[in-house]
């Protein structure tokens, strides 16, 4: 493993930590504001008073504690949107594959027009009728790529199930149940988890783009998008208002990205000697 693998490794478990232990790690409550200390300057920038390591925004809450809480539920959201959508995904390309005929054709008919409409329109019809609230979010994103994970899958499966073993199997009375959880997916697991870190960079700005327009985490909950967006009015003179919070998006996408192609390299067999 190279240097700089090395270093996202490092980073992407600093991030990680940050998230999952935000309560404790947070040195000001998040959501605490305080008028008269709004907008001051983080360490990186001029007047910094040594109290808040990177600034505080236009309500006078802390960034750093916002920022550790805001990873815990944008990433905490977009992985479980994540799960959602390849567990669908993957169900519906096993079914696809091993059924056949008008089973795998209607699965794909339904994953087409999935891709033809804007999947950001969907979003919008789904937030107008539900709301907005996390649990609707998590359901919403769970629907994001399925098809790509559906059809990625029944390609798999079409060229596991011609193995030999597979028939071996089926002369033996194995159900196309067995045959799907002890034979096909252990063969496109690595398939999977490649997809899984490459999809999620994506996932995770979908969430914040809800978050930034209004849409997705309502306020007072702390959420890297939301943050973002309240921020672009002060570009001009309290711009870490905005950059803090898209620098931590920029880190946890670029980090997961690498670490993606990484698995992706190391999971592919024409790659290795």
């Amino acid at each position: 493993m190279s240097v700089t693998r090395y270093l996202c490794v490092g980073v992407g478990l600093l991030l990680a930590l940050g998230a999952i232990f935000a309560p404790w790690l947070a040195p000001y409550d998040p959501i605490a504001t305080s008028i008269l200390e709004k907008l001051k300057p983080p360490v990186f920038v001029e007047g910094f008073d040594g109290t808040h390591w990177l600034g505080t925004d236009q309500l006078g809450r802390d960034l750093l504690s916002r920022c550790l809480h805001g990873m815990r539920v944008s990433v905490g959201i977009a992985i479980m949107g994540l799960l959602a959508s390849s567990v669908l995904g993957t169900v519906a390309g096993l079914v696809a594959g091993l059924v056949g005929g008008w089973v795998d054709r209607l699965v794909m008919m339904v994953a087409d027009i999935f891709i033809a409409v804007p999947f950001l329109l969907l979003v919008l019809v789904g937030i107008a009728l539900f709301g907005s609230d996390i649990p609707v979010l998590i359901a919403l994103i769970g629907l994001a790529r399925w098809e790509t994970y559906a059809r990625i899958v029944r390609g798999q499966v079409l060229q596991v199930r011609e193995q030999p073993y597979i028939e071996v199997s089926r002369l033996f009375g194995a159900s196309e149940t067995w045959i799907a959880f002890r034979h096909v997916l252990p063969n496109i697991s690595s398939t999977l988890l490649v997809l899984l870190t490459l999809n999620f960079p994506s996932i995770l700005l979908l969430e914040s783009s809800l978050s930034f327009l209004g849409l997705g985490v309502q306020p007072p909950t702390a959420s890297l998008g939301r943050m973002v967006g309240d921020g672009r009015d002060h570009l001009i003179l309290s711009w870490w208002v905005a950059v803090v919070p898209a620098t931590v998006i920029l880190l946890i996408t670029f980090v997961v990205q690498l670490l993606g192609d990484w698995l992706r390299d190391l999971l592919d067999v024409r790659l290795t000697e």
